[in-house]
C-alpha cells in the first residue's frame, strides 16, 4: 500500500517532472490556443517550450509533477488532443543553470511557428502531407520486428530480415551516445548536423531505401512523422515505412534493460540524456577515444557549434574543438576566427586538445541551430561589383546591415583581380581646336586612392599589375560588363580558399558583377559540395554572362533576385538582363523583388520586409 502520510504527500507534490507531447491536427484558432497555453502554463509555473502552428503543437515543459498532471488534464479536455501521447517522466529539479538555460528551462517560451519541425532548409520545398506518414508501431511491435518475429515479416521467408532497414532520424551528436542495434538488420545513421539536412540524405540514398521495409525512430516520435511522410511521398517502392510510436522514450519504458537500444537517449531538456539499466557506454571522447557520453560540459565544435564529447581528462578551459563532420570536410586544419586584433587561431587535429586561447574570447556568428537553441545569425559572404572593393561595398550596404543585424552577419572581401586606376586626361583648347599636344597626362597620386577589384575581367586584361593608371578609352560604356568574361577560374579558387579559411557561410550575396559571379558559383553548387557549402544566393542588379557554367539545366539553388523595375532608375544593368539571369534558376527555387530605387539594394518597406521573409526561412 502506498504511503499516504502528510510528509509523503508533501514530497510527492514537490517532485519535479518533465512532460513531452506533440499532436498533428488542423488548428483554426491559433490565438485562442496561444492564450490557453499562456494562461495555463503560467498559472501552474511551468517552464519550457510550446510551439504552435496551423498543423499542430509540440510541447516540452517542466515543473512540479502535480502541476504537469493538471496541465495534461486541461489539455485532454480539448477534443483537438484526442489520442495524444503524453510522455511524463519524474526527474531531479534542474541544478545546472547553464544547461537549463540553453535547453530553455529557465523561462516559458510560447511561439506560433510555420512548422513544428523544419524538415528542410530549402524555403521553397513543400512539406509532405503528414497524413502520409509511416504506420505507427508500438514498442513491442518494433521490438518484435527487429527480432524477426513481428507482423512486418513474411510468414514463410527464412531470410525476411534481408529487406529490413533501420533508419535513425536524429542528429549525429545524438546517435553518438545511443542507438538501436539488432543482429542481421541493416542500420543507417545519416550522420547529419541538423534535422533539416535529412531530406538531402534521403534523396541521396533513395536507391538504397527503395523496395525496403524501413523502420524509423527518433527521440519522441515527432521527427519521424514528417521524415516518414517524405520517404513515402517518393511513390512506388517507398510505401513500406514504419515508425516507433512514442520514440526511444516509450521503448525504454517498455524495455527497461534497453532491449535492442544501446547507450543513452539524448533529450532536449536539462536531463541531457536518459539511459536504461544497462551501464555500458557507447560514446567516446573526441580526443582520446575513451568511453564517455556526458554532454553536460556543453563542449562544441569551433566551426559549426555542434555538441562534441570531450572527457574530463581532455577538457581544458577555453580550448577549441573540431567535430568529426568538420574534420571530414577538412576543417580540422583550417583557421578558426578569433577576436584578438583580427587574427585567427589555427587548430591542428593532432594538437587541438592542447590549444587554449587564454587571452581571447571566441565568438563566431555561426549559422546552425541544434536542438532547442535559439537560431544563430546567418553568415553571408558579400561579393562587390566591378571596380569596387570590400570597404566601399560595406559602406553602400550599411543600411541593409543595420536593418538585418539581428539575423544576419555580412562578411565583405575584395575580389582577386586588382584593376588599374582609370582617369580622363585634361584637354586644353588652342585656337578653338583640340591640340593633342595639350593633353595633360597627370593623375592623382596612387597612395590617395583605394584599390579597385573585379571578379571577372576582359580577355585583354593586363595581369602583370605593373600599370597603376590607365587612360580611359572613351566615354563610359554601359554594356562593358558583357565583355568581362575572363578570370572566373581564378576567382573560383579564391572563393574556395575564403570558404575554407573564413567559413562556414549560409549564403552568398552578390551585387552587379558580384551577382554574376555568385550565379556562376550556384550553377556548380552540387559539384562544389564540401569545398563551398552554402544554402542560398541573393543576386542584386545581376546579369548572366556567356560561360559554359550557365549551359546547363535550371539552377536549383534557392535564390533571391533584387533588381530595378522597367520604370526604375538602374541605368547600369537593364531590367531585362536581371530577368534573364533569374530565368536560369528553377521557378520553384527563386524569389524576385523588383524596385524603383536605381542601382542599389533597397532597404525601405516593402522591399526590406520581403528580404527578411526570404532570410527567415533559413533560420
Amino acid at each position: 500500500m502506498a504511503d499516504t502520510t502528510p510528509q509523503s504527500q508533501s514530497q510527492g507534490e514537490d517532485q519535479y517532472g518533465v512532460l513531452l507531447y506533440y499532436k498533428y491536427t488542423q488548428i483554426t484558432d491559433l490565438d485562442s490556443l496561444f492564450s490557453f497555453y499562456e494562461s495555463n502554463c503560467n498559472s501552474l509555473s511551468l517552464l519550457g517550450r510550446v510551439r504552435l502552428s496551423p498543423h499542430g503543437v509540440n510541447v516540452t515543459v517542466g515543473g512540479k509533477l502535480s502541476s504537469l498532471e493538471k496541465h495534461v488534464a486541461a489539455v485532454k479536455s480539448n477534443a483537438l488532443f484526442e489520442g495524444t501521447d503524453f510522455k511524463l517522466a519524474t526527474c531531479d529539479h534542474p541544478v545546472d543553470d547553464k544547461v537549463a538555460k540553453e535547453c530553455g528551462f529557465t523561462s516559458l517560451s510560447i511561439r506560433i511557428v510555420k512548422e513544428l519541425v523544419t524538415l528542410s532548409s530549402d524555403p521553397l520545398l513543400k512539406s509532405p502531407e503528414i497524413s502520409n506518414a509511416g504506420r505507427h508501431l508500438t514498442a513491442a511491435e518494433f521490438h518484435s520486428a527487429l527480432q524477426g518475429t513481428g507482423p512486418l515479416l513474411e510468414k514463410d521467408s527464412p531470410t525476411c530480415n534481408e529487406d529490413l532497414v533501420l533508419l535513425d532520424a536524429r542528429n549525429l551528436y545524438e546517435t553518438r551516445i545511443g542507438k538501436f542495434h539488432a543482429p542481421n538488420v541493416e542500420t543507417l545513421d545519416p550522420g547529419i548536423r541538423q534535422y533539416s539536412d535529412l531530406p538531402s540524405w534521403i534523396d541521396d540514398k533513395s536507391e538504397q531505401l527503395k523496395g525496403k521495409r524501413v523502420l524509423m525512430y527518433c527521440t519522441g516520435g515527432i521527427r519521424c512523422e514528417m521524415a516518414s511522410a517524405y520517404i513515402r511521398s517518393k511513390g512506388a517502392g517507398f510505401e513500406n515505412v514504419f515508425q516507433l510510436f512514442g520514440g526511444i522514450q516509450r521503448y525504454l519504458e517498455q524495455f527497461p534493460d534497453g532491449g535492442f537500444f544501446k547507450g543513452k537517449n539524448f533529450v532536449f531538456d536539462h536531463r541531457i540524456s536518459v539511459g536504461s539499466s544497462d551501464p555500458n557506454i557507447i560514446g567516446t571522447c573526441l580526443l582520446c577515444g575513451s568511453s564517455f557520453d556526458d554532454y553536460s560540459s556543453r563542449c562544441r565544435c569551433a566551426h559549426c557549434r555542434m555538441l562534441v564529447l570531450v572527457c574530463d581528462s581532455c577538457r581544458m578551459e577555453d580550448a577549441l574543438y573540431v567535430c568529426e563532420l568538420c574534420q571530414k570536410y577538412g576543417k580540422g586544419v583550417q583557421s578558426v576566427p578569433s577576436l584578438e586584433n583580427g587574427k585567427t587561431q589555427v587548430l591542428s587535429l593532432q594538437e587541438e586538445h592542447k590549444l587554449v586561447s587564454l587571452d581571447t574570447k571566441f565568438s563566431p556568428q555561426l549559422p546552425w541551430s541544434h536542438g532547442n537553441e535559439s537560431p544563430r545569425k546567418l553568415r553571408i559572404l558579400c561579393l562587390h561589383g566591378f571596380r569596387q572593393n570590400a570597404s566601399s561595398f560595406k559602406g553602400r550596404t550599411a543600411s541593409l546591415a543595420k536593418k538585418l543585424k539581428n539575423i544576419v552577419e555580412l562578411v565583405f572581401v575584395d575580389a582577386p583581380h586588382e584593376l588599374p586606376f582609370i582617369y580622363q586626361p585634361c584637354i586644353t583648347e588652342s585656337h578653338g581646336e583640340c591640340a593633342s599636344s595639350s593633353l595633360q597626362q597627370t593623375h592623382p597620386p596612387s597612395q590617395n586612392c583605394r584599390k579597385k577589384f573585379a571578379w571577372l575581367v576582359a580577355p585583354d586584361f593586363n595581369v602583370s599589375g605593373e600599370v597603376d593608371w590607365k587612360i580611359a578609352n572613351g566615354s563610359f560604356d554601359p554594356l562593358q560588363y558583357l565583355q568581362q568574361t575572363d578570370g572566373f577560374d581564378v576567382s573560383l579558387a579564391y572563393l574556395k580558399s575564403l570558404f575554407s579559411q573564413k567559413g562556414p557561410f549560409d549564403g552568398i550575396l552578390g551585387f552587379s558583377q558580384g551577382a554574376a559571379m555568385a550565379a556562376l558559383v550556384s550553377a556548380q553548387q552540387e559539384r562544389l559540395k564540401s569545398e563551398m557549402d552554402f544554402r542560398f544566393v541573393i543576386l542584386c542588379s545581376g546579369f548572366a554572362i556567356k560561360l559554359a557554367e550557365f549551359e546547363c539545366q535550371a539552377i536549383n539553388c534557392p535564390s533571391l533576385h533584387i533588381f530595378g523595375s522597367d520604370h526604375g532608375k538602374d541605368r547600369q544593368i537593364a531590367n531585362q538582363a536581371s530577368r534573364d539571369l533569374a530565368s536560369l534558376f528553377d521557378d520553384g527555387c527563386s524569389v524576385i523583388i523588383e524596385h524603383d530605387s536605381g542601382h542599389i539594394i533597397p532597404t525601405r518597406s516593402p522591399y526590406i520586409d520581403e528580404i527578411r521573409n526570404f532570410l527567415h526561412r533559413f533560420l
